[in-house]
């Protein structure tokens, strides 16, 4: 029972934590023009 208890409180707050970014709006944002360039690192040995 209290299990059904904690998961019901941590839903609740799940949901009101949505609502309030939802209420706030999501920050204005953008992408980089730019790829990011990543290289792998050598094998071992050579």
């Amino acid at each position: 029972m209290r299990a059904l208890v904690a998961a019901a409180i941590g839903l609740a707050a799940a949901v009101l934590l949505v609502l309030a970014v939802a209420a706030i709006g999501v920050p204005e944002g953008s992408t980089s023009p730019k790829p990011l360039l990543t290289t792998a690192p050598a094998a071992p040995g050579q």
